[in-house]
């Protein structure tokens, strides 16, 4: 079985970090085409688009055409947007992680290896728009490496993090599309003190460190025995 270690980021993680990042990210855009294929809207500008040239044209190719040139275009709508925000990040704070999350206060970054290789990420610092509050960031797996237990040990690294800093909870902002990282974190309902659908806020005053009973579940699917294995590296 693979040997998981969490320690923090070094510079020597900076390409690998950032492309776990960019795989996790693009992993949405199907699921965020789906989303848009299923509202009301978006449904009904399709029917009137094939109805009315159907009705005008006399013809089925026409209107199967058009629609098909719509969804095409709605897809592509959706992997600009979803290229457009991975760009942002990677020139912002993923552009230095040094300097955003290890030298500034109250903030880290940390990486999870499998036999020396980063299989995942996450990193917190205090909440731009709650400074009272941590938020928690750049939470990532690598897709071969999911259902051992990774995401929840990282998150139970944040949770201890934010307690020893004094922060009374964890904020995580999310999308509708992002049902992994919502169910991760609301299928346990303890320390939970707000969800909804893009804010989740969990407690961590009365969590023991390192606690299970933390307000993180385990990943669906996740073997108790790895997740066991899971070592966290303490540094100062």
């Amino acid at each position: 079985m693979a040997n998981i270690q969490i320690r923090k980021y070094r510079d020597e993680d900076d390409e690998i970090v950032k492309e776990l990042f960019t795989l996790g990210m693009s992993e949405h855009v199907p699921s965020s085409f789906t989303h848009i294929l299923k509202q009301p809207l978006t449904q009904m500008l399709l029917m009137c688009t094939f109805c009315a040239l159907i009705t005008s044209s006399k013809s089925f190719l026409l209107p199967v055409l058009a629609v098909t040139l719509l969804l095409a275009g709605v897809r592509q709508m959706v992997i600009y947007m979803f290229n457009k925000y991975i760009e942002t990040s990677l020139s912002k704070d993923l552009n230095n992680i040094s300097e955003t999350y290890l030298q500034q206060k109250d903030s880290c970054y940390w990486v999870a290896e499998s036999d020396g290789r980063v299989v995942g990420t996450v990193a917190c610092l205090p909440a731009e728009s709650a400074p009272e509050f941590m938020e928690l960031k750049r939470m990532s797996v690598r897709r071969s490496h999911r259902g051992m237990g990774i995401a929840k040990a990282l998150c139970r690294i944040v949770a201890d993090f934010t307690r020893e800093r004094g922060f009374p909870a964890v904020i995580l902002y999310t999308s509708v599309v992002q049902t992994d990282a919502q169910k991760l974190v609301t299928k346990s309902g303890r320390g939970l003190l707000r969800c909804a659908p893009s804010v989740i806020l969990l407690g961590v005053s009365n969590m023991s460190p390192g606690s299970a009973a933390a307000g993180w579940p385990a990943e669906s699917g996740s073997n108790p025995d790895t997740a066991g294995r899971i070592r966290p590296v303490r540094q100062p």
